[in-house]
């Protein structure tokens, strides 16, 4: 299948027949089966492909040791990028210019980053060294991506996902410094916004997105809204920041 090419930075633009192709190789359970705390399925594996049919059908892994746990939450929290909040505090934090945003430019340190970051109430977190194996592969062949923040030169804070179409699916976050995960999180939305994309997918609401604004919908709303920006062309490729909307943080 051919790749068509965006003249600005190199990036792949994945045609959606391609992700259509991946769904019907790798098929789930109908996600309206799931159990009432989302478990859907068990087993198989994290190969790039069926981890990016599983994100295209609104599934995704969630498990500490074997086998692999597959849920699809009923309802879904969803950002999206016209409805973002920010507060007095993070707002007065942007305008300091402390923070200089990056993507994509150590996913891994990202990652590692927030499989060592202590949960309230949990002794570890569910990223485990096959679930950064995998999603390091998906980041080397263009799916997955991470927002990074820095303090003069060092990392403190960063999110990271995956991207299918015009939807972002958000998987975990760490902060080492005040409001450093929210300014990426703000940051990264700022140029999904630019992008086009629908909506920056959270996955279980939680108090910190709800603060930045999520929204909690039913499964079957946010299928079909997944369907909508499956429509469009994957943005496959490395990120990087463009003008004006981002660096320094205080330009979000």
């Amino acid at each position: 299948m051919r790749e068509r090419t965006s003249e600005a930075r190199g990036l792949r633009l994945i045609p959606p027949e391609f992700i259509g192709a991946l769904v019907e190789s790798y098929s789930f359970p109908a996600p309206a089966a799931a159990e009432p705390d989302g478990l859907l399925a068990y087993g198989g594996d994290l190969g790039a492909e069926r981890l990016l049919a599983a994100y295209a059908q609104g599934i995704f892994p969630w498990y500490e040791s074997p086998p692999i746990l597959w849920y699809s939450p009923d309802p879904r929290s969803l950002i999206l990028p016209e409805t973002l909040r920010i507060g007095r505090t993070l707002a007065k934090n942007l305008r300091r210019g402390l923070y200089t945003l990056r993507l994509d430019g150590d996913f891994s340190a990202v990652i590692e980053a927030c499989a060592r970051t202590p949960r309230s109430g949990q002794s570890g977190t569910w990223i485990n060294d096959d679930m950064i194996e995998a999603y390091c592969e998906l980041h080397a062949l263009g799916f997955a991506h991470s927002a990074e923040v820095l303090r003069e030169g060092e990392l403190v804070g960063g999110l990271y996902g995956v991207s299918l179409g015009a939807a972002f699916f958000g998987e975990s976050m760490f902060s080492t410094a005040t409001d450093a995960s929210k300014v990426a999180l703000v940051g990264l939305l700022t140029h999904l916004r630019g992008w086009g994309f629908h909506f920056l997918d959270c996955q279980i609401a939680n108090p910190t997105t709800e603060r930045l604004g999520a929204r909690v919908f039913p499964r079957e709303q946010f299928l079909s809204r997944l369907a909508l920006a499956l429509q469009a062309p994957s943005r496959c490729g490395s990120w990087t920041l463009s003008s004006g909307m981002g660096s320094p943080i205080q330009g979000v």
